[in-house]
């Protein structure tokens, strides 16, 4: 037998590796075994690294965004003209729906809810009792319209507010038909030919005071009325608009998220208005308006906002607003619907005013439903 066949013979004998589990898993104890080994070297490595003093490793940070802010308004330069919009407009962009900053110009909750009524298990306790300053004569009875006869109809209030400082806008709301309710801005120019103009075209007038707003991102205008304010200042800030002009039945709030719901405040504004004899209208730009309980434990005649009618802005839009109001008056007896100087609420109440009495409803004066509301 030859040396090749004797070699032949043992390879052929030899099992291969496959056939031989014990020595696949002795490989892959010994792999194992060398990355634990590197893996506890490395840990020994950078551990000491540290306590010698190395620099610990540090994430680099990407570079902050740069924001570079839109041009501001107003100031016209030598490529952009004038611009033409009015002056009074909502901050873009518009805020979320539902916040408190939305409801500041009417772009949040559309109708206002009416809170369910108390058991009697569940009224609350009174308030505290205030001292109460004299009441001066109703001078909101002496400056308001006649009210109109409703034949028992649903009765609807109309009031547009941030007059005066658009003019153009301004006085196409003055031509429209009437009677609708007017609030001019304490701080517009040249009130008291705007507000005669207006009282002559049939509307009444009301007083738009500019009340501090949740969000320091609006501006609600010169002396407007803080939270934190001492009451001398705030009895100075709200006497510089009242004595603006005259002839009005009411004042209501410009904005004031914030300072309607911090009674503190509000006690000082209600006692100046029953000290003049003069009624209040809650914009209700806040859930948390403590306006009307502010106005009834002083015994001011008040009423609440139910319908912001320009919410969004567009003539369809106003329209739809407007048949809620209808709806609510139809449901409650009455409705008060706020709407703006905007080109398409304009527009729309041009039309809708007509065939209002066609429709079975009344437009009244603000003041003919605090007349008779429950709430006053």
């Amino acid at each position: 037998m030859g040396r090749k066949d004797v070699r032949r013979m043992l390879m052929g004998r030899k099992k291969p590796l496959w056939e031989r589990p014990w020595i696949l898993v002795a490989l892959m104890v010994g792999v194992l075994g060398l990355g634990l080994a590197v893996g506890v070297g490395v840990g020994r490595w950078s551990g000491a690294s540290n306590k010698s003093g190395g620099a610990p490793v540090v994430m680099e940070q990407a570079p902050a965004p740069v924001f570079t802010p839109a041009p501001t308004r107003g100031a016209a330069t030598a490529d952009e003209p004038d611009d033409p919009r009015p002056l009074i407009q909502p901050p873009p962009p518009r805020p979320d729906p539902g916040s408190s900053e939305a409801l500041e110009l009417g772009h949040a909750s559309d109708v206002a809810a009416l809170p369910p009524p108390l058991s009697p298990q569940a009224q609350p306790s009174p308030p505290p009792p205030v001292r109460l300053p004299p009441a001066g004569a109703a001078i909101w009875l002496r400056n308001a319209l006649p009210p109109p006869k409703t034949g028992g109809h649903p009765m609807i209030a109309i009031i547009i507010d941030d007059l005066g400082v658009d003019r153009k806008r301004s006085e196409r709301v003055a031509a429209l038909k009437g009677p609708l309710t007017l609030s001019y801005m304490t701080y517009a120019e040249d009130l008291t030919r705007q507000t005669h103009d207006a009282r002559a075209h049939g509307h009444e007038l009301m007083l738009h005071v500019p009340m501090q707003p949740q969000s320091p991102t609006y501006d609600p205008g010169p002396e407007v009325l803080e939270v934190g304010h001492s009451a001398e200042e705030i009895r100075r800030r709200l006497n510089w608009g009242l004595a603006r002009f005259d002839g009005y039945v009411a004042i209501n709030n410009h904005m004031g998220s914030r300072f309607t719901s911090e009674p503190v405040g509000m006690r000082v504004v209600m006692a100046e208005l029953r000290r003049r004899g003069l009624a209040f209208v809650d914009s209700v730009t806040s859930e948390r308006s403590v306006g009307a309980d502010v106005a009834r434990q002083f015994g001011v005649p008040f009423a609440t906002r139910h319908i912001f009618l320009d919410n969004a802005l567009g003539v369809a839009h106003v329209r739809a607003q407007l048949e809620k109001a209808e709806a609510h008056a139809r449901k409650h007896g009455f409705a008060i619907a706020i709407g703006h100087p905007h080109d398409g609420t304009i527009e729309a109440l041009a039309g809708w005013v007509p065939g209002l009495q066609a429709r079975g409803l009344v437009l009244v004066p603000v003041s003919t439903i605090i007349r008779i509301s429950p709430n006053g």
